[in-house]
């Protein structure tokens, strides 16, 4: 979502014309700090309607955030990962239902999911050449430029691997 939100490309989401839902924790994390795209993903979330799936990863971070104090803050890493994988685990007991969840290609290379049969995870590089080969964009490159251009840091690495 960050790269498109740098490249003002979030409506790309919505081109398959597919549901389109946001984990919890993955919305927290990508809006809690002030950053070039934070209030621009949160505005499109908002204006989109776009449904939240809520997890326990992220019922638990925000309990513990409210029983911390700031001399021992809670952890946060992976969490977002976490929830991930907790929202794809309770897809997994869906019949008839599929999810495709969207990473960065710097976070889908690194990362390391159970994928349940009905999932499948796919980086931002290799969703907008799925929307270049459909006629959805006319150029996936385009739209990377225009996130670079905007100051995103683009991942290098590629995922698949070409």
């Amino acid at each position: 979502m960050i790269t498109l939100a740098y490249a003002d490309a979030l409506d790309l989401l919505l081109k398959p014309d597919w549901p389109v839902e946001i984990v919890d924790m993955v919305l927290h994390e990508v809006t809690r700090n002030q950053t070039p795209t934070s209030e621009r993903i949160a505005q499109w979330v908002r204006e989109n309607r776009i449904a939240v799936i809520e997890t326990k990863i992220h019922r638990h971070y925000t309990q513990t955030i409210a029983a911390s104090s700031p001399a021992s803050p809670p952890r946060k890493s992976n969490l977002g990962e976490q929830a991930i994988q907790e929202a794809m685990n309770d897809l997994s007991l869906s019949p008839g239902k599929a999810g495709v969840f969207l990473f960065e290609d710097h976070k889908i290379a690194r990362a390391s999911f159970l994928l349940p049969d009905n999932c499948r995870k796919v980086s931002t590089r290799a969703y907008l050449l799925f929307l270049e080969d459909r006629g959805l964009i006319e150029s996936a490159a385009e739209t990377e430029r225009r996130a670079i251009l905007a100051g995103r840091s683009f991942s290098q690495l590629r995922f698949p691997p070409d």
